[in-house]
């Protein structure tokens, strides 16, 4: 059974292989616009800088260099239920100088758009055990984030061989520029 996580909290995975979704709920009334939220992966190293720029894992880089993190593209409107994008990633393969690994969701010309995370509804996202499909944990986004275009969703980390999820749910307004600028 899987575990709803609070800000704050920290779960193992403990599973090599596994895919993290993100979900979320249109809102066309208060923009007119859809929304375009975009999961997006920062693979560190232990100096929480990205181990090079082809471990920066988004719509336009969709795979690590070691083919361990897979990002299954842009999904331009979050119509439907379930995961509207997912990342696949394989521990097994993963690069030994990544330590930590960013989870950062956009949404994508919120300026323009004059949209924020404050209109987005249901955002969530969860690790679930790509073999099995059982779901291990999920961070639903409950925050009112009124004015941020960007929120750090949480982060997976190796502690001692082990790697675990944190739930972060920080959220910033300088979009996606302020993330790659902090890990560079």
């Amino acid at each position: 059974m899987a575990i709803n996580l609070q800000k704050g909290q920290r779960e193992n995975i403990n599973a090599p292989k596994f895919t993290i979704g993100l979900g979320w709920d249109t809102n066309n009334t208060s923009t007119g616009g859809a929304f375009d939220l975009d999961a997006s992966l920062f693979l560190l190293n232990d100096s929480k800088k990205l181990v090079s720029d082809n471990h920066f894992i988004f719509y336009n880089n969709l795979e690590s260099p070691d083919k361990a993190v897979i990002h299954s593209g842009d999904n331009l409107t979050g119509d439907g239920d379930g995961d509207d994008e997912q990342i696949k990633i394989d521990l097994t393969k993963i690069d030994a100088a990544v330590q930590e690994i960013t989870v950062v969701v956009t949404i994508h010309d919120a300026d323009a758009r004059r949209q924020n995370f404050g209109q987005v509804r249901n955002s969530f996202i969860r690790i679930f055990n790509t073999e099995t499909n059982e779901e291990i944990l999920k961070y639903e986004l409950d925050e009112d984030f009124s004015i941020e275009t960007a929120v750090e969703f949480g982060r997976i980390y190796n502690r001692n061989g082990e790697w675990k999820f944190e739930a972060v749910g920080s959220g910033q307004r300088d979009g996606l520029d302020k993330f790659v600028s902090m890990y560079q």
